[in-house]
């Protein structure tokens, strides 16, 4: 075969070089020209990624060491960028520890990597990744004492001439045999440095642990000791390499295995209980499960006899349980329970007191709650119509109450129903009805008792019977909208209204309070 011709050789260069630049370019049409073009030549080509393509980062490569003779493992950890070559990590790694790249076998991602793989093709992209190298001997790598010592020469040579600055850093070992001449030349050999001192063995990897009771070592995935039982220490960590043998293997499957079992049995269990929690929600009143003594009549219940509260899972007879609740005068009844020791609080559910009872004691009970709601709330009102039964809960700003029962109207303020009067009209007449009426009497009374106890004001404008329920000290008369100060019971602004500060209690004037108990809040 020919050597090609040197105008060949010179256009095959122009079209490598324009070639690169389409596909990095993405220009597919040309790429795929100058391709063509390129192969018409028959000029070998080689094409390789550039190495600016890969990241550029350094990363730490946790790197496990091996060799033949001594089997030590040695964990050593290198930077490293992504896109370099086995070959040039071959040669950093024979620069730094003296091992030639013959020797070396490297294993990455249980694949054999081959000299023009990089490490990104490995899939070594991050920080922590892992590659495995073995080192072999010599003789089995066919490496002569030549080869050996001509490298060892070499390498010699490279820190020798970069400490005489006769070669810059980087250039390649065979451009300084061009520059120093062999020392198996004719001309006097250089002085040899003394080789380096191999570096210290790192500890191997403790492959079990030992127990800090009787000292026996565990494999290093067993939680606890064989021995013993003791637990595995906190601060040791099963190594990277440990592979379990057959037993351990078997084991952890067992283990395994075992919780499976035992989550499964956890998930029918709640399945059971969410089954059974549904069925007894089903029932008003629940059924007690065991044979037991009602604490109250002492008589003997045999399983489903009596009943069981929920609030607190106490089991009575239901004719103990019926009387509590008739007998009791809250509204809310409580768990009947007690010994020396302990009274339960618990309250009976408002569907058990309805199971327990029937419709008429029931609807006496509601009758009962709502009386003594109404007694015990402090702005309730009760309907005036006689042997009416309806009340309500009113708000401060709320002086009337229509009950939906007898179909009223209630004046909150009198405390009275005056169909077609305002409360003036009403309460001048009745005044005039209290001469000679005793019901129109009582209620004058009433509303003279709440003008004595400070309950009730009159007017300063209409002199009509005003009453504050609760919050702020400021009010407003329902008849003549005239606003009242109700500490000093006077109007609240001067005759020309709202803002005038020339009468009225003159709150805030001068940022004086208009009487020592005023709330400030009007």
């Amino acid at each position: 075969m020919t050597s090609p011709s040197t105008d060949c050789l010179k256009e095959a260069e122009e079209l490598a070089v324009s070639l690169s630049e389409a596909i990095s370019t993405g220009e597919k049409q040309e790429a795929v020209r100058l391709s063509q073009r390129l192969s018409e030549l028959c000029v070998p080509v080689s094409v390789n990624i550039n190495r600016e393509a890969y990241p550029q980062d350094s990363i730490m490569l946790k790197v496990g060491v091996e060799d033949a003779q001594s089997e030590a493992y040695i964990p050593v950890t290198l930077m490293v960028s992504p896109g370099l070559m086995i070959a040039q990590l071959k040669d950093k790694i024979s620069a730094d520890f003296g091992f030639h790249p013959t020797l070396q076998r490297w294993v990455i991602g249980k694949r054999l990597a081959r000299d023009r793989d990089t490490l990104y093709s490995h899939g070594v992209r991050q920080n922590g990744d892992q590659a495995f190298l073995f080192i072999l001997s010599a003789q089995a790598a066919h490496l002569t004492r030549q080869q050996q010592h001509l490298d060892a020469e070499q390498q010699c040579l490279e820190s020798i001439m970069e400490s005489m600055h006769l070669v810059p850093r980087g250039v390649e070992v065979g451009a300084i045999e061009k520059i120093v001449p062999h020392p198996g030349s004719q001309q006097n050999p250089l002085p040899q440095p003394p080789k380096p001192a191999p570096p210290p063995l790192l500890p191997k990897p403790q492959l079990a642990w030992s127990c800090k009771e009787c000292t026996f070592l565990n494999k290093p995935t067993r939680p606890g000791c064989e021995i013993c039982g003791a637990e595995r220490p906190e601060t040791y960590q099963v190594p990277d390499i440990y592979r379990p043998d057959q037993d351990e293997t078997m084991r952890l499957q067992r283990e395994e295995m075992a919780m499976l079992q035992y989550q499964q049995a956890l998930e029918e269990e709640r399945v059971r209980n969410f089954m059974s929690l549904l069925e007894t929600d089903g029932h008003s009143l629940v059924p007690s499960s065991t044979e037991t003594d009602c604490p109250i009549c002492f008589c003997r219940l045999e399983p489903g006899e009596g009943a069981m509260l929920r609030d607190c899972l106490h089991s009575f007879c239901r004719e103990c349980l019926k009387g509590t609740i008739v007998n009791s005068q809250d509204a809310e009844v409580s768990c009947p329970f007690m010994d020396n020791d302990y009274s339960c609080d618990s309250k009976l559910q408002d569907r058990e007191i309805k199971a327990l009872l029937t419709a008429e004691e029931h609807q006496r009970f509601l009758e009962l709650r709502l009386s003594i709601a109404e007694s015990r709330s402090d702005h309730s009102f009760h309907c005036q119509t006689p042997n009416c039964h309806g009340w309500c809960i009113y708000e401060d700003d709320v002086n009337q109450f229509y009950c939906e029962l007898c179909k009223q109207t209630n004046c909150i303020l009198c405390k009275a129903i005056h169909k077609d009067m305002n409360c003036k009209e009403y309460q001048d007449d009745l005044r005039i009805r209290a001469e000679n009426d005793l019901a129109a009497k009582q209620t004058k009374d009433m509303l003279e008792g709440l003008l004595q106890s400070g309950e009730a004001m009159m007017c300063p404008r209409c002199d009509v019977i005003v009453q504050k329920k609760d919050g702020c000290d400021w009010i407003r008369c329902v008849m003549c909208q005239t606003e009242i100060c109700w500490v000093t019971k006077q109007a609240r602004w001067g005759p020309n209204g709202a803002g005038d500060t020339s009468g009225g209690c003159k709150c805030r004037l001068n940022n004086q309070l208009c009487h020592p108990n005023c709330k400030n809040c009007h």
